[in-house]
Order: structure tokens, then sequence, then C-alpha cells
């Protein structure tokens, strides 16, 4: 799959922040909640032409982890995976790892937001 163009939806940069890859349009970093400094509705941006509509989660999954105390430590590696309609796998990361013991909690929270994009005169890619 090839990249989107610049300007065009899916296109994406890397935050100034956090060097995480967010989307072009993006006014807030997703994963440092970082303000950028040119957003898609300012004049003169790439992406200006794009039309951003207010974020949606559709999807949002918690669960929560307890160590049961006099238990060995248990070892953690919080991995998500992203498949196309077909079920190939397109991306892969692991978003962190760790370690509990004793009485340890730890809550994972997954959610994916959505904006409603428009484009004059151009392909949508996904």
């Amino acid at each position: 799959m090839s990249a989107p163009r610049p300007g065009t939806a899916g296109a994406t940069r890397t935050c100034p922040h956090c060097k995480a890859v967010i989307l072009e349009s993006a006014a807030v970093c997703p994963a440092c909640r970082g303000h950028l400094r040119f957003d898609g509705t300012t004049q003169g941006s790439s992406s200006a032409h794009l039309a951003q509509q207010p974020v949606e989660s559709p999807l949002r999954v918690e669960g929560t982890l307890r160590h049961p105390p006099g238990e060995a430590p248990w070892e953690y590696s919080m991995v998500l995976a992203i498949r196309d309609e077909r079920g190939e796998e397109i991306a892969r990361k692991v978003v962190g790892v760790g370690a509990l013991s004793g009485d340890d909690l730890r809550t994972f929270t997954l959610s994916v937001e959505v904006n409603a994009v428009s484009e004059r005169g151009k392909k949508l890619r996904h």
C-alpha cells in the first residue's frame, strides 16, 4: 500500500513534540496530546482543503489486570494489530511492556478516534 500524498485523506506527518506518526489533519496529537502549530483549518497549511468534523470514538475497550498476591511476577506486552477487510495485517506495534507483582494493577484502554473528512475532487484513501 502506498502512502497518501500530502493534503489527501490519510496523509501523515510527524508530531514535533513526541515524534509519533500522526494524521496530517490532526490539530492535537493523539499520542502526547500536544497542540500543533498548524491544524487542518489553518490557512496556508497543506491540508487546508480538508474539512475536519468533530472526533468520534466508535470503538473503546478497557480492561484491568490485577496480579494475585503471593504468585510469581507476571510480565506483559501490550500488542496492537490492525487488519484490513481481507484479514491481512497492515500494522502491528508493541505499545508497552511491563511487569506486575504483589498487588499491582494495570488498566489498558484502546480507543479508535475517527474524523469525517471531505476533499474537493480527490479520492479518499484508507
